[in-house]
């Protein structure tokens, strides 16, 4: 891994100094380092188009370069600022984005949701006409890197890109960062859902730990997962695709198991499933505050009143959010047959209870096995 305190003394040099941006597992060095030494000088956005943005107006207040960081599954959000207004056909504003290469060559054989996003994050930026270097775990590199970046940006006014391969941002370990606040550790929230839902409930688990901690619950369990969908990819949309199937399927109890940063990366989701007629659908937020699957980040999860939130977006909720066991059960009581979509916000602790392997399963066999489970 770079040296990161060279890492941002360099980029200080060249006038970098304010950074916003999704935290991403390749970039947990960095984001680290950031959020240790100058926190002040981050905003961690709701998602990358967000940030993108907030560099923008940055730009446009101070004419200071900005740095976007993300990973490169995030690129797809960040598209429409980046091509509509950023480009230098519109407000011409330069940037430097820092993007995590997921699924570079065959590096994450177990994560096929990565593999297409891999081969395409170079093609993405030749399409949007923005420029790139790849980093390599060299300091005197990087420093030439960022040189040639900010150059370009001064004299361009467009963006730039370094694309980070693992190792290059990254610690090997991801940290697991861990508090008290709340008695509850997010596999124990999904095992009380499980004991208070119908067998035959459809569950729809958001990106990160909450796939990964169903699957081998399901093992655990000796519970078969073909009531299943797990949302490996395609970050904030779990609850989204869950409505699809409550609206097709309106005998089925339907519950996401979402998380905070998740839904609040595509919060606009809760005004479509509150204002849906859509009574069978149950959305649980697992809300530790935290980017736990990249690296353990702060989010504002527990910031906002997400209860409240829904409450506005049409949901029936329980009026605040639940913060033990018990409290989640008799939320889970009162909601399962309320009439309307339902929304609990539940608060778990950070840390993972696990050091759970990577999911390894046919994709498009468990699709179809949860699609067959609802046609027949």
């Amino acid at each position: 891994m770079l040296d990161q305190r060279r890492v941002f003394e360099t980029l200080e040099k060249h006038g970098i100094t304010f950074f916003t941006g999704v935290p991403d597992s390749y970039l947990n060095g960095f984001c680290n380092y950031l959020l240790g030494s100058l926190r002040d000088k981050n905003v961690t956005a709701a998602n990358e188009g967000n940030a993108v943005a907030i560099a923008a107006g940055h730009y446009i207040a101070t004419r200071r370069i900005a740095l976007v960081y993300m990973q490169n599954s995030g690129e797809g959000n960040a598209v429409n600022p980046l091509a509509s207004l950023a480009d230098k056909n519109v407000y011409s504003v330069p940037m430097i984005l820092l993007i995590g290469w997921r699924g570079m060559g065959d590096t994450e054989p177990d994560h096929p949701q990565h593999k297409l996003q891999g081969e395409i994050t170079a093609s993405l930026l030749d399409l949007l006409r923005i420029p790139y270097t790849v980093l390599d775990d060299d300091d005197a590199d990087f420093e030439k890197a960022v040189e040639k970046a900010s150059e370009y940006c001064v004299k361009e006014r467009g963006a730039y890109a370094l694309i980070a391969p693992k190792g290059v941002m990254a610690d090997p370990e991801k940290p697991n960062n861990t508090d008290d606040v709340y008695p509850m550790s997010r596999e124990e929230a999904i095992e009380v859902i499980l004991d208070n839902m119908p067998g035959d409930t459809v569950y729809s688990a958001t990106t990160g730990r909450a796939t990964r901690e169903l699957f081998f619950l399901r093992e655990k369990r000796g519970e078969e997962k073909t009531h299943d969908y797990l949302n490996v990819g395609s970050m904030g949309h779990a609850s989204s695709v869950a409505l699809g199937i409550a609206l097709a399927k309106p005998d089925r109890h339907v519950v996401v198991l979402d998380g905070d940063s998740a839904a609040i990366m595509h919060l606009g989701a809760l005004a479509t499933i509150g204002s849906a007629n859509a009574p069978n659908l149950m959305h649980v937020i697992l809300n530790n505050g935290a980017h736990e699957s990249v690296g353990g980040q702060p989010s504002a999860g527990h910031l906002i009143d997400l209860t409240s939130i829904a409450s506005a977006c049409g949901y029936m909720t329980t009026g605040r959010a639940v913060t033990n066991r018990e409290e989640l059960i008799s939320a889970i009581g009162s909601l399962r047959d309320c009439g309307r979509p339902s929304f609990i916000d539940c608060r778990i602790h950070k840390g993972m209870t696990h050091k759970l392997p990577p999911i390894v399963f046919d994709h498009r066999s468990a699709i179809d096995g949860l699609t067959d489970e609802l046609c027949k």
